[in-house]
């Protein structure tokens, strides 16, 4: 998508790709532009006709030519209504191209975020990626909305010069002198307005991110009372935007001015040359009255032209930035392999699996995330992944979901490689719950299913509650008058943060995975309730021909009375494995697990005590009351 070369030759090529994608469209549209510029032209001759033929020789005296007065009239009025039927004709079908255009880029572009993996999209601030769906999309397409009416115009340059020449020679040159004068101006123009526009649409996507990040800390802003900071930060860019904006405006002042009245001078030309040619008796008086109309009426053409170029400088910014997403490299690519249908777990295999990224900030350059990981895990298994932090555990889980792929060696899920799996094999048999849970503002049962209600394919109410009750949520739901029905707030905040992770525990469970993939998704979850939801899972995997018979479950887990109930655990520290067993030949055998294990232990007994006092405390002040 990318445009190289000249900014001659940008241009043409982004113009050519906005009518090629919608040929049908353009060719409507620039055709009633011809038919618009011919007509113009034809009312030019047709006022000139009028003057030599029934005008003066009526106001001179002559009766017949009184007498064709009407079939001037009839005549001007059928040019007239056929010029206002090809204006409305070209501004409707222009108005379907641009239109088509946008929604063509904003298609690409989501289709581009929906393909490019999570590393991808932390590196773009989702301001700028909302920036280019809005902003970037119309500058990139606003040179098609005056395109058409500056192609079908050529029609009318075309005749009007023919008729001039036809006319007179002298007139001709002095009504074409505007010309090179016009391309002198908008070369002068692309210079200073190019870097003004791309100054402006940089803005505006620092704009859109300064206000997404306010929105998304309103929590904190409230809470740390930093509004004053908040609205400081948004007013300089605002601020920043509003100069470049300004300057914008600046360049386009000084070049419209120019370009509307380029055509008055070439009339007060063609009129001075006109009236000399007239006084030698070269040419009529009607002659100089076409000719100098005939040259008001380019100043339509001209103007076209000249929002065409005033709109290409943004146009080109506006498409590059928008060509910079749609040709990122590092999209997943897919095989064509598929998982066998089963109701038991999934196998996963590591095999000397290493992850390195590139790195910004404060250590740029490249980090190695996981390094020679080798690892089984047996259909049916309950694995558990402890280590200290920066360990890369949240790396290790997210390669099962295939959020990204591993820099070196491979990843078998039932002994395939998951990259040569076809699209959506993997969230069809793997369900992934992180720490950090996203509620829609929608329904309880929508929330779950992500679906209509209703709509085929998607899970029944009685699904929807079973996956509530090993979730350990099914009570809170039906307490609420609105059952699956219940309204959640903006991101669950009507929720606990316990329950929004129980919610989103309920989601996965519902599409019943063969693979469940825990990223310390109970961290919020009292203790009590997170040994009911894992045992839950235990028993319901150990029922045989039930829904999730056997799902293989990994999760990483910082609780030592959850790592007990797992069948293994993984000691990963330092992006590789240190251990693998169960807890108990861990702690007898593995110091650095023992250690861990010990320092676990401490801080979950810490916060018990720390809940149980502040329990104590509360009936204390209530029997005080």
């Amino acid at each position: 998508m990318t445009l190289a070369g000249s900014r001659t030759r940008r241009s043409l090529v982004l113009m050519w790709r906005g009518m090629r994608a919608h040929p049908g469209t353009y060719v409507l549209a620039v055709s009633a532009s011809a038919l618009f510029g011919a007509m113009t032209v034809g009312v030019s001759r047709a006022v000139g006709w009028a003057t030599d033929a029934v005008v003066v020789p009526a106001i001179a005296g002559d009766e017949a030519a009184r007498g064709r007065i009407w079939v001037a009239g009839a005549v001007l009025g059928a040019v007239a209504l056929t010029l206002a039927l090809s204006v409305a004709g070209r501004r409707v079908w222009a108005g379907y191209g641009f239109a088509d255009n946008i929604a063509d880029h904003r298609s690409a572009l989501t289709t581009q975020y929906l393909r490019l993996p999570v590393s991808w999209h932390r590196a773009h601030p989702a301001g700028q990626l909302l920036n280019h769906t809005t902003s970037d999309a119309e500058a990139a397409n606003g040179v098609f909305n005056p395109l058409p009416f500056a192609l079908g115009v050529v029609v009318m340059i075309v005749t009007a010069v023919v008729m001039l020449f036809s006319i007179d020679p002298w007139l001709a040159l002095a009504a074409l002198v505007i010309f090179p004068v016009t391309v002198v101006a908008n070369t002068i123009y692309q210079r200073y307005m190019s870097p003004a526009v791309t100054r402006a649409q940089q803005l505006r996507g620092d704009v859109a991110d300064v206000a997404h990040e306010s929105f998304e800390a309103a929590l904190l802003v409230k809470a740390l009372g930093t509004e004053a900071r908040e609205e400081d930060r948004f007013a300089a860019t605002a601020g920043d935007l509003r100069a470049a904006n300004v300057r914008v405006g600046v360049v386009r002042a000084i070049f419209d001015p120019v370009i509307q009245n380029l055509p008055a001078v070439g009339t007060l030309v063609v009129l001075a040359v006109g009236t000399w040619r007239a006084t030698t008796g070269d040419v009529e008086a009607g002659d100089v009255v076409s000719a100098a109309y005939l040259l008001t009426m380019m100043t339509v053409p001209l103007m076209a032209f000249g929002w065409v170029l005033g709109e290409l400088p943004r146009a080109l910014v506006g498409y590059d930035r928008i060509s910079e997403v749609v040709d990122a490299g590092g999209e997943l690519t897919y095989g064509t392999r598929r998982l066998p249908t089963s109701e038991g777990g999934l196998g996963v295999r590591f095999e000397q699996v290493g992850v390195d990224v590139e790195t910004t900030g404060l250590e740029p350059g490249t980090r190695t995330l996981l390094d020679g990981v080798d690892l089984v895990v047996p259909a049916g298994a309950t694995v558990a992944v402890v280590g200290p932090t920066g360990a890369g555990k949240t790396t290790l889980v997210s390669l099962l979901a295939r959020l990204s792929d591993p820099t070196r060696g491979r990843i078998l899920l039932d002994g395939t490689d998951a990259r040569e799996l076809a699209a959506g094999e993997i969230p069809a048999h793997v369900s992934l719950v992180t720490q950090s849970t996203f509620v829609f503002e929608d329904s309880v049962r929508a929330n779950i299913t992500l679906a209509d209600h209703g709509a085929e394919g998607s899970p029944s109410d009685e699904q929807v509650w079973e996956a509530l009750r090993l979730a350990r949520l099914d009570d809170t739901v039906r307490a609420h008058p609105d059952g699956l029905d219940a309204p959640l707030g903006e991101r669950g905040a009507n929720l606990s943060g316990g329950q929004r992770q129980r919610l989103a525990i309920a989601r996965a469970l519902v599409r019943r995975p063969r693979l469940l993939v825990l990223d310390d998704a109970t961290s919020a979850v009292d203790p009590r309730v997170e040994q009911a939801i894992l045992r839950g899972l235990a028993e319901r995997s150990a029922v045989p021909g039930g829904d999730a018979a056997g799902t293989t479950v990994i999760m990483v887990a910082y609780r030592m009375s959850s790592v007990a109930l797992a069948d293994t655990v993984v000691h990963l520290d330092d992006g590789g494995v240190v251990d693998v067993g169960p807890h108990a030949e861990l702690m007898a055998r593995d110091p650095g697990y023992r250690e861990l294990a010990t320092a676990y232990q401490a801080e979950a007994e810490r916060r018990e005590k720390a809940a149980d006092q502040a329990g104590h405390d509360d009936e204390l002040q209530e029997a005080a009351r």
